[in-house]
């Protein structure tokens, strides 16, 4: 698998399997986490507690967040 250059993806430094995870399902930018809900996320393999809580943290910094989880009838 091609790794996305350091200088194309403002993601923060993960863990290499969530780095890998999130790379895997095409987020390489933060913008690309605020159309995914934040339990889709943690879903990935690879994805732990301690790599979406730094990811929430980035997120914040830069105003953004995860999508909201919409609420099924």
């Amino acid at each position: 698998m091609k790794s996305v250059p350091a200088s194309t993806s403002d993601l923060p430094r993960t863990s290499n399997p969530a780095q890998r995870a999130l790379e895997a399902a095409g987020i390489t930018r933060l913008a690309h986490l605020s159309r995914w809900t934040e339990a889709d996320v943690a879903a990935l393999h690879g994805v732990g507690p301690k790599a979406i809580r730094i990811l929430k943290e980035a997120m914040k910094a830069a105003g953004q967040s995860f999508r909201e989880e919409t609420k099924k009838k």
